[in-house]
């Protein structure tokens, strides 16, 4: 019996608008591309959301990804709000799920600079039992530790509970871990699937 449902964040309850943030600083497409290598695409990235790094070891390891545009990715992250945009029904649908007795928790993949500087985008959080984001725990999805360590955290079944991701290989980790799984593809999609499920 599902009795706790675990969101991702990005994707699923706020938009990682990572693309539309760059582009608002007009760059050439080619300097976009640069950006995008350098930064979100590279391996580093997913460095940010572990949360080992510093904010300047992070931003120094960009640079050396590629000098040649290390003006545009000091401007970049100078201030990320903007690359996370709050989803409007998350806040109404958490309070749905609440009033049918459910607990609501979160994981995800989220950097401390993200955390701080879009934190207007994340106001559906206060309305959750309990989250576990990456850079605090200095885990990422899918590493199965970051599953078991919510259940532990709040004294849950995994068997009780249903993570929705909008990445199949976190989804997949979960029910490795003994949950039921929803890959977010729409929300009607993924209501249609919980419905079934509850």
């Amino acid at each position: 019996m599902i009795k706790n449902i675990v969101f991702d964040i990005g994707n699923v309850l706020a938009g990682f608008v990572w693309e539309d943030f760059y582009r608002s600083f007009g760059y050439s497409e080619e300097i976009f591309q640069k950006l995008a290598n350098a930064t979100v695409k590279n391996p580093m990235w997913n460095e940010m959301d572990r949360g080992a790094m510093s904010d300047e070891e992070l931003l120094a390891g960009f640079i050396r990804n590629d000098p040649s545009i290390e003006g545009q990715i000091r401007e970049v992250f100078e201030n990320v709000r903007g690359m996370v945009r709050r989803y409007d029904y998350a806040i109404p649908w958490i309070r749905e799920l609440k009033e049918r007795g459910l607990g609501i928790y979160i994981i995800s993949n989220f950097a401390h600079k993200a955390h701080m500087e879009c934190a207007d985008a994340l106001d559906f959080l206060e309305e959750t039992d309990g989250a576990i984001l990456s850079y605090q725990v200095k885990l990422i999805k899918p590493d199965p530790e970051i599953y078991r360590l919510l259940c532990r955290k709040y004294g849950l079944s995994a068997s009780e509970c249903v993570f929705i991701d909008d990445v199949e290989k976190n989804v997949e980790a979960a029910r490795a871990e003994g949950m039921e799984g929803i890959v977010f593809r729409t929300l009607e999609q993924v209501k249609g699937e919980l419905a079934a499920m509850l």
